[in-house]
């Protein structure tokens, strides 16, 4: 008898054995069709948009993260885009200024909704900051301070047009700021809504005043390094290595080198001058990795999503999207709502979009702004669309053991 038990025993043992063996390799064929799918997807849009390069990334519920490549880093070199290949993630880096600021209030070193002028009260251009005596951080994150845009300043085109080619870094970021003193404030402290760069340039001022640190170390110390986003970093200097080269219209705004590097990794113009308003370069699978943690929760020992997702309306008139904490809020798409943010800067363009239906994050980088920039053609919103259907169809269908 104990033989014949034994025998069963083995029996079961290796039936539990096969089955598993059989479920990871039906997982791993899936994703791998996955893969291959969301490839073929990239490929149809290259031939579309004709664009020069891009690399797209996602990370599924399981924590699976995959990136795939299409074109070239650089035309004129004949360098293929590779899955590694890095970019400018422009204002995608303003989720980091955001989460650096909630870290900072979960540690109790600030309050949310502390006075602006609490922490740089004590600058001699304060005072003449448009709303200086009534905005708060908070409305700084969520673009409802007044402050204007020195982005959209003819005065900062016509002096970055003058002086872009000083490589060491054309502007400080309170000379940056400085575009916007003695302005009219767009409006009332936290009574509407506009977006501008210059807010996160005080707010870096904000973190180094809080920390004693640059801004740039507190992101890498408190999110870069436990993360493990080795592929993202301080783009405070014009050598990036394994940076794409970046293309634009010869007749850009800011009168730039249609091409964004003279050398592989290395840049023709700063791109420190971006600063706190963005300010990293990365790859989109580092990026996908970073906002599904991000919007998971996963990135703070305290809870911090409320806050983070805390949304105000952009246009009165629309209500699918508001904008949180350095997060933009869509809903009603059709994979529910999504969580992310975008980027551009002259030559490189970015997406970061996670879908918490279905704890998928989706991200994209495109060596270009030709077509994007000036809205002439639709490549983000279609990218967006489509490879979010390959993925979010993918994944329920490998729910449902299709």
């Amino acid at each position: 008898m104990k033989t014949w038990h034994r025998i069963v025993e083995l029996s079961l043992a290796f039936f539990v054995i096969v089955m598993v063996s059989s479920v990871i390799s039906l997982a791993c064929s899936n994703n791998q069709t996955l893969k291959m799918q969301f490839k073929a997807q990239l490929d149809s849009l290259y031939e579309e948009y004709r664009f020069p390069g891009a690399t797209a990334a996602y990370v599924l519920p399981d924590g699976t993260a995959e990136v795939v490549a299409v074109g070239f880093a650089d035309i004129e070199r004949e360098i293929p885009m590779a899955p590694e290949s890095r970019m400018l993630a422009a204002s995608i880096g303003k989720t980091f200024v955001g989460a650096t600021l909630l870290d900072l209030a979960g540690d109790g070193l600030l309050a949310l909704d502390d006075p602006v002028s609490k922490w740089l009260g004590d600058r001699p251009w304060f005072e003449r900051l448009p709303n200086h005596g009534s905005i708060t951080l908070r409305q700084l994150l969520n673009h409802t301070s007044g402050i204007p845009n020195h982005v959209e300043s003819e005065r900062f085109a016509q002096a970055f047009s003058d002086r872009w080619d000083d490589i060491d870094n054309p502007f400080a970021p309170e000379e940056l700021i400085a575009f916007v003193l003695d302005e009219q404030p767009l409006f009332s402290a936290g009574k509407g809504w506009h977006y501008t760069d210059t807010g996160y340039l005080l707010l870096g001022l904000v973190i180094e005043k809080v920390t004693g640190r640059s801004w740039y170390d507190e992101v890498v110390i408190r999110f870069l390094n436990p993360l493990k986003l080795s592929r993202t970093e301080p783009s405070d200097q014009v050598d990036l290595p394994g940076l794409s080269a970046g293309y634009m219209a010869e007749d850009n705004a800011f009168g730039l080198p249609p091409k964004t590097i003279s050398a592989p990794g290395r840049m023709v113009w700063s791109p420190r001058i971006e600063w706190s308003g963005g300010g990293f370069v990365s790859n989109s699978r580092d990026l996908a990795v970073w906002g599904k943690m991000l919007y998971e929760g996963q990135v703070m020992e305290h809870d911090y999503l409320d806050d983070l997702l805390a949304s105000v309306p952009v246009v009165d008139t629309d209500s699918s999207t508001s904008y949180g904490l350095a997060v933009a809020v869509h809903i009603g798409g059709p994979f529910g709502p999504t969580y992310g943010h975008g980027g551009w800067i002259p030559g490189y363009t970015s997406s970061l979009r996670y879908y918490p239906e279905y704890d998928i994050c989706i991200a994209f980088q495109i060596n270009t702004d030709i077509g994007i920039v000036d809205h002439s053609e639709p490549v983000v919103e279609d990218m967006e669309k489509c490879l979010a259907e390959i993925v979010i169809v993918g994944a329920r269908q490998d729910e449902s053991g299709d």
